[in-house]
């Protein structure tokens, strides 16, 4: 079944919150929050200054916000992301600019460790010799 999908021209822009239960292509300017429920296209000469809430992302434009994907963030080679993302999966052309903190998880576990986890190594200590055996200890 084929999803709606909304386009924002380039000549359109928003302020205030943008909510849709399908598919967007956004090409025009957004000043606030995007809550969509299928895949947000952002496009090239898209700018948004705000979150982007989706189930899916192809960010080709400039996002100065956060996003959160329910499924994956694809950062096209001309996207300029100035914010953190969090999502199952995560693809990154070269020539992104990104600044910001990544949360890729694709078991979709919250943050918290589980019991099972084994712990981390711990990193060598110098002796007074300055000699160590490796860079882990076992």
């Amino acid at each position: 079944m084929d999803q709606t999908q909304s386009v924002i021209g380039p000549d359109v822009e928003i302020t205030g919150n943008l909510k849709c239960e399908s598919h967007i292509q956004l090409n025009g300017k957004l000043n606030g929050d995007l809550t969509c429920g299928g895949l947000a296209s952002i496009g090239r000469e898209c700018t948004i200054k705000g979150n982007v809430q989706t189930e899916s992302v192809a960010l080709s434009g400039a996002l100065n916000g956060n996003i959160t994907a329910r499924d994956k963030i694809d950062l096209k080679s001309t996207a300029r992301l100035h914010g953190d993302i969090r999502a199952k999966r995560l693809t990154v052309e070269d020539g992104v600019t990104f600044i910001g903190k990544v949360d890729v998880n694709p078991s979709g576990a919250t943050g918290a460790k589980s019991q099972d986890a084994k712990a981390a190594p711990e990193p060598d200590i110098p002796s007074k010799d300055g000699e160590t055996k490796g860079l882990f200890r076992r």
